[in-house]
């Protein structure tokens, strides 16, 4: 039987679990020498790669010694939370990594409580021990104390603690060793994460915990085997979730080694294998022996906690730049998405419109703009907080929000904060001279408050937010201050009326940009809406003047981002997405419509 072990690296946002994965496998001789292999290997998505952030869960296999080490490697953003938790039901450990500088965070806290809750050891990593301001002492104090406060037994509270640079490629059990190699970290591994439980012998049982998919064989099930054994060719039952049952053949079973897959023709309990034959299979199936089957227990995920609507873009500039744009397309396209992604949801609104529900405006930000890189053309309206009832009580999202700022600026933070409904709950000096302060926040007063938050701290200012729980609901949340300036006509915008609309607020258009009545343009330096011309060229006459004309000087307009914008825009506005722009629109384009619109918002506010 093979000796293997299954983990996985959980962390809070970079923090470095890609990286410390890529020396692991440089490390154990997986790659050939003359074999070249990119940084960061492991995130191999366009967004991935541009971002410098996990978003999908992804698994690895390294040969060390005559161990199998399964590796999965889990995103750090609390808003693919739902990737964390079905990876943890599939390992016998974890490696936890801790920033050497900034220490315990929201994310760290989040994994760790779902990895203790499935009880297992965590292997604490202390990461970055080469950064300036690095403290692993408080830090291994910090995830001590964190261990107990949520509820830890003492066998998981005498975790090994290794301290290490994994860009550096090594890792020590002291301070004071030698900055070798990755060994220690390898031997932790070996010894103290346990060995798979389960049989062999047994009758098979396995689960599957992500999916993938091929133009060939159809829908790839990655597969964690509990129990018995799985081989190419044979018959097995497939349980989903609800109770039904199906048989199939296994057509294709695949093993990791590397980040290549290799066919296999057989694997045996504890092992993680990618399985292709059963057209249906789905997140949290369970594989098992057609004469004997015993179902494993289906997986839970939190439920989301912000929905967004998103429709089909009717604008005046629709279907001049996407390929996808009508209802059709964009509901295959988030059904397509929802078979692998498990902690979204959609449902259908009719009129060409889609409500999608995930747990971040991160989450569904990449999903559009996946969505826009594949030639799709929608529109966005302001995210919404997923509200319940209980008991006839309204209750809201509660997220844990930990921000550092310069002590300059911790005033601004705390003010501008407590205007959203933030409750802080703490406030502790840094070593590197910010102040660490935390705060309980409905998630609503979240929503756009990134861009604001940066700005009033001159962009040295960190914030990291997890859920936190659902609770009674809080009241109005203030949002954006400043009104919107709103095209008047259609046409393209003139360089000598952008010149003269510059006083009253900020830009987002520039010369010959398209611009359509409805749509907005800058932003005004006041609040409420103003309705301006910027198609309005210079009146020309045949008189010659005696001065010669001044030169127009145009100021930079701010880019708009799909993120940016999803933050910016009120109740009353939509982002419009196509693979070329981002706009941002007002939901009625008549500004007869909008002025008797907002005349009713004011009589119902008296």
């Amino acid at each position: 039987m093979q000796k293997i072990k299954n983990i996985a690296v959980i962390a809070h946002v970079d923090h470095g679990k890609t990286t410390l994965v890529d020396e692991l496998l440089q490390q154990s001789g997986t790659f050939e020498a003359h074999q070249e292999v990119e940084e960061r290997a492991m995130d191999s998505d366009a967004i991935e790669k541009e971002r410098g952030i996990t978003i999908l869960s992804k698994n690895t296999a390294i040969t060390y010694g005559d161990h199998k080490i399964n590796i999965i490697d889990t995103p750090g953003h609390a808003d693919f939370g739902g990737e964390v938790e079905r990876v943890l039901k599939m390992v016998d450990g974890v490696l936890l990594l801790v920033d050497a500088q900034e220490g315990v965070m929201p994310q760290t806290k989040f994994v760790l409580k779902k990895a203790i809750a499935f009880g297992l050891i965590p292997v604490v990593v202390i990461n970055k021990i080469d950064k300036f301001g690095a403290e692993p002492d408080r830090v291994m104090d910090e995830v001590f104390d964190l261990l107990v406060a949520l509820d830890a037994n003492e066998e998981q509270l005498e975790f090994p603690v290794l301290y290490a640079a994994a860009r550096d490629g090594y890792a020590k059990w002291e301070m004071e060793d030698e900055s070798k190699d990755m060994t220690p970290l390898f031997e932790a591994i070996l010894t103290k994460v346990p060995y798979p439980k389960g049989s062999p012998e047994n009758d098979t049982q396995a689960q599957v915990f992500t999916l993938d998919s091929d133009n060939f064989v159809g829908r790839i099930g990655i597969t964690r085997i509990f129990n018995g054994k799985v081989k190419k060719g044979d018959e097995y039952l497939l349980v989903k979730a609800c109770g039904s049952k199906s048989k199939s053949r296994i057509s294709k079973l695949i093993g990791f080694k590397g980040l290549e897959r290799i066919e296999i023709q057989e694997a045996e309990a504890g092992d993680i294998v990618a399985i292709a034959g059963f057209n249906d299979i789905d997140v949290g199936d369970s594989i098992c022996d057609p004469l004997n089957p015993v179902a494993l227990d289906p997986m839970h995920v939190e439920e989301p906690t912000l929905s967004v609507i998103m429709s089909v873009n009717n604008g005046p500039l629709a279907g001049q730049e996407g390929k996808h744009v009508t209802s059709n397309k964009i509901k295959e396209r988030l059904e397509k998405e929802m078979e692998t992604n498990i902690a979204m949801r959609m449902e259908p609104m009719g009129d060409a419109s889609f409500k999608v529900s995930g747990r971040g405006e991160l989450q569904i930000g990449i999903l559009a703009e996946n969505m826009r890189r594949e030639g799709f053309e929608f529109m966005l309206a302001r995210p919404e907080v997923v509200t319940k009832e209980e008991n006839g009580v309204k209750m809201e999202p509660f997220e844990h929000l930990v921000v550092d700022v310069p002590e300059e600026f911790q005033g601004v933070a705390i003010e501008k904060l407590g205007k959203r409904k933030a409750n802080m709950t703490s406030l502790a000096p840094m070593p590197d001279g910010t102040v660490r302060l935390e705060f309980e926040i409905p998630a609503r007063g979240l929503i756009g408050f990134r861009n604001e938050f940066l700005t009033d701290t001159k962009g040295e200012g960190i914030m990291n937010h997890s859920y936190l729980e659902y609770r009674p609901y809080s009241g109005t949340v203030e949002s954006r201050t400043p009104g919107a300036l709103v095209s008047m006509d259609d046409g393209e915008a003139v360089a000598f009326s952008i010149f003269n609309l510059q006083s009253r607020g900020v830009m987002f258009i520039k010369p010959q940009d398209k611009v359509y009545s409805g749509m907005v343009i800058g932003e005004s330096a006041r609040p409420g809406d103003l309705d301006v011309n910027p198609l309005k060229g210079k009146a020309l006459t045949n008189m010659r003047t005696s001065g010669a004309d001044d030169a127009i000087k145009l100021v930079t307009p701010r880019t708009i981002t799909l993120e940016s914008a999803m933050e910016w825009i009120e109740d009353d506005e939509l982002v419009e997405i196509t693979p070329e722009s981002v706009r941002i629109r007002k939901k009625s384009l008549d500004p007869v419509v909008r002025k008797r619109a907002a005349r009713d918002k004011k009589n119902a506010k008296k």
